[in-house]
């Protein structure tokens, strides 16, 4: 009986506990449909559940107190809500989650100019967010880009390490770069156009590998970069990112939010960027790395109007003093041949914006208009240029039953001048001025729900090479919701500004010789592309994008030095170049958090001059990348594990007796990084960049030749103008920066702090 009291005792206390307790349920859903297997659970608790069929999930028994809700899903964005929860309470919490299939529905714009998701875009397009960055935190967009399947940032100069963008092993001068949508960026500036845009308001970077110049003009030939910026309409109230590494290199973004009355947004930003230790850990005398001073000011106005109509306009400044070379230098000897330095002043304004006219139909009026100036030191050789851009573009955006409509009229005008012989004519200054107004057309025709073509032409005529026409066709077939290929043909072309991408070659009074009336350069691509996605009923997702291409490239300019040693002859090549190969990407998201991005891309490149074949200088054959990505929610700590593996390529040799090696071995650059979001609005990270710590003097006795002769003081030359071997210069070397393949900088730790006010 006493038993039988007890038992009757512990029954009603349980009962009563039970009544104090309370319930959190709800449903989960996206764009009206219901959300199967989403995964429901108190942070810091053990309390988690799964939605069931209909897309509904209920918690029980949870104590009094608040809590922080996370919902995940596959292909879906993370939402997270803080709910108060009192006793003997039933409280009802619904989320609508966006919908991202690892941004494989992400609206993008770059491929037909037109706000699209880019499944249904006709054109390949492949999209990163400012969270795949976050990743492995970087100084600039250039660094950024190491992690890009097929992209790869290219050194071009051991000292002032400038560098380009190589899209599927093409060389920088083939890369358009935009920001919103306007060509902002380009020749002398590619540096320094993506050095310097605070990472605080980048939306997303949108890239499309292959030809684009029926919609975007010259210098669209291999693909083309466009950085999305944030609409200041959505942007945090105050954000702020800052780190450092036991390199001491510090990298500030600060981004601030304004409303001005009712009419306007406005988003200010700024980075700065700083590194100034002389670190020579190579033995060679000259700095690892170039130091830098940068800032960079940004700021973009979002205007209220009538029936939502467009108006934003951007402007930014930046200002670099870049220094590399023999760590005894200082600033006295600038332009001296006592002590050797590459010493870079540079100042850049950009102006870019979009104007929606007040008419019934949809008009698009977009300007932008850039100036750089660069006044440069290469030891005893000066280098001081001016550049000019401006743009301006009117399109027509218009349906028609089955066909979408795009049409528009553009011009491009583009100054350029320096103190070098290239722009001297019989010993006058004789600047380079260019005019490119064009025209273009684009429909893209709906036949039914699964099948689209696109189809386009753009007419420029250029004022130095006469007239260029660039057709396109796509054509998208979407099997069904999980299954879509694409194909893609198309042409580019690309008016070569003839001395800003070889200024740093410009020495003595070398006369210039354009041997014929130069083509522009020009290129033909054909691109097979498919998606296929895969839902597991446990909620594991499989995101699969491959694609096929070749381009065949003609008419390439080149810049002959050897010939004549008093002279630079240009000319188009005798032959042709071809760009192919296979890449792939591959994205895993799984229930418990995890998430893995990988991608890899099989190149052949080669150069066909006079019937012989060449693998161009600097050009990988096989590259890989990878995402590891994986949250322990108790701790709410992220790790992040990212690389990218290259395949050798051929490095350029200055002759037969140069002991370096010819070709760059496999290497790899890995990074870490632990990030910890458990305070609010705050996140702190620390990791280490280049694990393996890779170098690439490995294997080498030297990465550049002669540093203890950079003048060639002590050089003997033949009589065609050769460096001749003798006991001081054994090789028969001049001075040469231009062996580099990958950052000079072994393992290094970093730690940053992120803050966001909404």
């Amino acid at each position: 009986m006493k038993n039988i009291f007890y038992l009757l005792l512990a029954f009603s206390f349980q009962m009563i506990v039970g009544q104090e307790k309370s319930s959190v349920s709800g449903f989960i859903s996206s764009e009206k449909k219901k959300i199967q297997a989403a995964q429901v659970l108190l942070l810091k608790t053990n309390y988690t559940t799964q939605t069931d069929s209909l897309g509904h999930y209920r918690i029980d028994a949870v104590p009094e107190g608040n809590y922080k809700i996370q919902i995940t899903a596959a292909g879906f964005q993370t939402v997270n809500k803080t709910i108060s929860i009192k006793k003997n309470d039933s409280i009802l919490v619904n989320f609508e989650l966006y919908n991202t299939d690892n941004q494989l529905n992400e609206v993008v714009v770059s491929g037909t100019l037109k706000p699209v998701k880019r499944l249904e875009s006709p054109v390949p397009v492949e999209v990163y967010s400012p969270t795949f960055f976050k990743k492995n935190p970087t100084a600039s967009i250039y660094e950024a880009l190491q992690n890009v399947n097929g992209v790869r940032p290219q050194l071009n100069c051991g000292v002032c390490n400038t560098g380009d963008i190589h899209i599927n092993g093409l060389e920088g001068p083939y890369t358009l770069v935009l920001i919103d949508g306007m060509p902002i960026v380009s020749s002398l500036s590619t540096v320094y156009g993506l050095s310097g845009i605070p990472n605080s308001l980048v939306e997303r970077i949108e890239i499309v590998k292959g030809p684009a110049s029926s919609l975007y003009g010259s210098e669209a030939v291999g693909g083309l970069i466009n950085i999305i910026t944030k609409n200041p309409t959505n942007a945090p109230l105050f954000s702020a990112d800052i780190f450092s590494t036991s390199w001491l290199e510090t990298n500030v973004d600060l981004g601030v939010k304004l409303n001005v009355g009712q009419k306007a947004t406005a988003l200010l930003g700024l980075n700065y960027f700083s590194y100034n230790q002389k670190i020579d850990n190579d033995n060679d005398g000259f700095t690892d790395v170039t130091l830098s001073d940068r800032i960079s000011l940004f700021q973009k106005w979002t205007f209220n109007r009538k029936e939502n109509r467009l108006f934003t306009i951007a402007a930014r400044g930046v200002y670099e003093d870049r220094f590399g070379g023999d760590v005894r230098w200082e600033k006295k000897h600038r332009g001296g041949d006592e002590i050797y330095g590459e010493s870079i002043y540079t100042k850049r304004a950009e102006l870019i914006g979009s104007y929606q006219l007040p008419f019934q139909e949809k008009l698009m009026l977009s300007f932008s208009g850039n100036v750089h100036y660069q006044d440069s030191r290469y030891g005893t050789t000066s280098y001081i240029a001016n550049q000019k851009i401006g743009f301006l573009q009117l399109t027509w955006d218009k349906k028609i039953g089955k066909n979408d409509l795009l049409a528009g009229i553009a011009t491009r005008y583009n100054y350029y001048d320096d103190n070098t012989p290239a722009t001297l004519k019989q010993g006058n200054n004789n600047p380079e001025k260019t005019w490119l107004p064009g025209i273009f057309v684009q429909d893209e025709i709906t036949f039914t729900e699964k099948h689209k073509l696109l189809l386009g032409m753009r007419y420029d005529y250029n004022s130095f090479h006469g007239n260029i026409f660039t057709p396109r066709l796509a054509y998208k077939w979407k099997l069904n919701d999980n299954n879509i290929i694409r194909l893609n043909t198309g042409t580019g072309f690309r008016v070569v500004n003839l001395f800003t991408e070889d200024h740093a070659a410009l020495t003595g009074a070398r006369e210039v010789i354009i041997a014929n009336n130069l083509k522009p350069e020009q290129s033909v691509n054909a691109n097979l592309n498919y998606i296929k996605k895969i839902n597991f009923d446990n909620g594991t997702f499989i995101g699969i994008e491959t694609s096929l291409f070749h381009t065949r490239f003609s008419n390439k300019i080149i810049s002959d030095y050897v010939t004549d040693p008093n002279q630079i002859i240009y000319d188009n090549i005798n032959g042709y170049a071809i760009s192919q190969g296979i890449s792939a990407n591959i994205d895993f998201n799984f229930p418990n958090g995890l998430k893995i991005i990988t991608g890899a891309s099989l190149l052949d490149n080669k150069n066909v001059q006079n019937g012989r074949k060449e693998n161009p200088i600097l050009t990988e054959k096989f590259t890989a990348t990878w995402s590891v990505s994986y949250k322990i929610q108790a701790i709410d700590l992220n790790i992040d594990y990212t690389g990218n593996l290259y395949s050798p390529m051929r490095l350029p040799l200055l002759s037969a007796l140069d002991p370096r090696a010819p070709e760059s071995p496999w290497y790899s650059l890995q990074n870490i990084q632990f990030t910890y979001s458990g305070l609010p609005d705050f996140e702190i990270y620390v990791g280490i960049k280049n694990l393996l710590n890779f170098l690439p003097k490995q294997n080498n006795p030297f990465l550049i030749a002669r540093t203890d002769d950079p003048f060639d003081k002590n050089v003997t030359y033949d009589t065609n103008g050769q460096a001749q071997a003798t006991p001081q210069n054994p090789y028969g070397l001049t001075f040469d920066t231009t062996y580099v393949y990958g950052p000079n900088q072994g393992i290094r730790s970093f730690f940053g702090l992120r803050y966001t006010l909404r």
